[in-house]
């Protein structure tokens, strides 16, 4: 089967069984490698991509699923405006420790902050909830999502 859909802003077709999961799509037909395998179950968040904008877990997430929708990954995540603040933040505020998640955790990010520019404490737990740093660098996390969103210090 061939299902159509768009990753980051060009259109693919992809021979491939319509229960394939989305991420081995992305890394293996797509070629895109920057969303990572984490758990394989949807609990880590290391392979979180945006799906028509909201955030998915490609691991669970059929390639049938993106059939004619948008899929953004981390390699578009430097051509938006939130995405480069938020990639800056993380530089700036040296989030990544081993830097596994990091992919995840920016995708998650930004989704928050295009659906929330301005998030509370509360709204950042609750968004970057489904995503695991083993490394535990959360503090970083909301202070770089806050300094995204011009809300640190504030």
């Amino acid at each position: 089967m061939t299902i159509r859909f768009n990753v980051n802003g060009k259109a693919v077709d992809v021979k491939a069984e319509a229960d394939t999961p989305l991420l081995w799509v992305i890394r293996d037909e797509v070629g895109l490698t920057g969303t990572k395998f984490g758990c394989g179950m949807a609990l880590c968040g290391a392979c979180t991509v945006h799906l028509d904008g909201v955030p998915v877990r490609s691991c669970q997430t059929p390639l049938s699923a993106a059939a004619g929708k948008n899929v953004a990954t981390i390699e578009a995540m430097a051509s938006t405006e939130i995405g480069k603040r938020v990639q800056a933040a993380w530089v700036a505020l040296d989030v990544p420790q081993c830097g596994y998640c990091q992919s995840g955790q920016i995708m998650s990010a930004v989704a928050l902050l295009t659906a929330k520019p301005k998030p509370t404490d509360a709204d950042i737990d609750s968004a970057m909830s489904g995503n695991i740093c083993r490394c535990g660098t959360y503090p970083r996390i909301r202070a770089a999502i806050q300094t995204a969103a011009g809300t640190k210090g504030a």
